[in-house]
């Protein structure tokens, strides 16, 4: 079965108008709310909001990112040009909804973003998940992590702040420490870690030696900017094959610069421009075995013209372009 044939002449009609209006689901994609409706659909990728932002240190209002990337973002086409790719001739795509969340319960709502990138990856499907703030990673990575085998995916997380603190301000489940839980849990060890894009003034020493003693991988923005994206990125993509056959790339979008993405809430100076940052993406999905991807941390409310959200949503459409491309290719 084919995700349109759930789609109702009066649907299509909806979802083929511009983005501005009709029925608001990521990219215009096939809307579905049933686990079951994955089994008949067999969609190659299934993308789910997680709309919490209750563990944020700085500037709240990530829980509308989902729906900002939803509704807000123009609607820019479905055929990319470098590659030479209808991309949903070739990639089957279904917006899953959203994890329901209880707000100010975390672990209520952390088990929901679990069962619900759950539903997805125990079917084979590769999860997109739209943050909420960044400890929705943690549920979120876990439910991948066990759908292929703890230790066997590599995490490629793009982020000004390296988010493994311990605790902050007595929060162990912070948007600055998921990542360390991640690797407390065994489900990505230390050493499959690569960080890329960190900049700034934190983590503090601490921190920083609890990541050297569990073997954590960085490439500060300082590398990139002395050796250029796409030389450092050879390295990443070498060392993400070495320590895993797969992988599971997550965005802070505050891993751009915040002239690039002024609707977050802990923006740093000095980040990646999106011109680089998309061709990235684009050489990650192509070049590795990509079972998870998330993007956090857009808070539309700090948004000028709308330029986070749209920088976002290209961030995940140069994923599906990928995907399309070894869908094709049979790779």
């Amino acid at each position: 079965m084919d995700s349109d044939d759930v789609v109702t002449p009066g649907m299509r009609e909806q979802l083929d108008s511009p983005s501005y209006q009709g029925l608001a689901t990521f990219g215009m994609r096939p809307f579905v709310t049933e686990a079951s409706q994955l089994d008949a659909l067999k969609p190659d990728i299934a993308v789910v909001g997680a709309p919490w932002d209750g563990a944020t240190t700085n500037r709240p209002g990530a829980r509308f990112g989902p729906r900002a990337l939803r509704a807000n973002a123009y609607d820019p086409g479905t055929y990319h040009l470098d590659l030479g790719i209808e991309i949903f001739d070739h990639l089957r795509v279904v917006d899953f909804g959203d994890a329901i969340i209880s707000h100010g319960m975390w672990e209520k709502s952390r088990q929901a973003i679990y069962d619900r990138v759950s539903a997805i990856t125990t079917r084979g499907i590769v999860p997109v998940i739209l943050g909420g703030d960044h400890s929705v990673t943690w549920p979120s990575a876990t439910a991948v992590a066990e759908a292929h085998g703890f230790g066997n995916v590599a995490m490629i997380h793009f982020d000004a702040h390296a988010d493994t603190a311990n605790e902050i301000d007595g929060n162990f489940a912070s948007h600055g420490a998921m990542m360390r839980r991640l690797v407390e849990s065994g489900a990505f060890p230390g050493d499959r870690f690569l960080q890329l894009g960190l900049r700034g003034y934190w983590p503090g020493e601490e921190d920083q030696q609890w990541m050297r003693e569990n073997n954590l991988k960085h490439y500060r923005m300082q590398e990139f900017w002395e050796r250029g994206a796409m030389p450092v990125l050879d390295d990443v993509i070498q060392e993400a094959k070495k320590r895993a056959p797969k992988a599971y790339i997550s965005i802070d979008i505050d891993v751009l610069d915040p002239g690039f993405a002024p609707a977050t809430g802990t923006p740093e100076p000095g980040g990646f421009a999106p011109i680089d940052l998309l061709r990235m993406i684009r050489r990650l999905t192509l070049e590795l075995d990509v079972v998870g991807f998330d993007v956090m941390e857009i808070a539309p409310a700090y948004d000028h013209a709308d330029i986070t959200v749209n920088n976002a949503h290209r961030l995940i459409w140069e994923f599906f372009a990928a995907m399309a491309v070894k869908k094709r290719d049979g790779s």
